[in-house]
């Protein structure tokens, strides 16, 4: 059974300004980024289960974009939720926790 995906306000307000920066360098940038979050949200969906980083937070690296998406899951209600779409080379003591 497929888990059900929810994204925080923090997480869409960092995939907008993701969108936003890549948008400034290239036309296509977006449109791959925005695919390879579709592919990301499709493999979760299916297996949730990656690495824990922080307790019971897990994350996803996006192939070829220099992000990570870090989530929760919630195994009863076969749900995730992504806190954060958090850039690896950003200051590692700003990661979720």
């Amino acid at each position: 059974m497929a888990y059900k995906i929810s994204i925080s306000p923090l997480t869409q307000s960092e995939i907008e300004n993701a969108i936003d920066y890549y948008s400034l360098y290239s036309a296509d940038a977006p449109k791959y980024f925005i695919l390879s979050l579709k592919n990301a949200y499709s493999s979760l969906s299916k297996n949730p289960f990656y690495q824990i980083r922080y307790k019971n937070i897990r994350a996803f690296k996006l192939k070829k974009f220099p992000y990570s998406l870090y989530f929760i899951i919630d195994e009863e209600n076969k749900s995730l939720k992504i806190i954060s779409c958090f850039h690896d080379r950003r200051n590692p003591k700003k990661r979720p926790k």
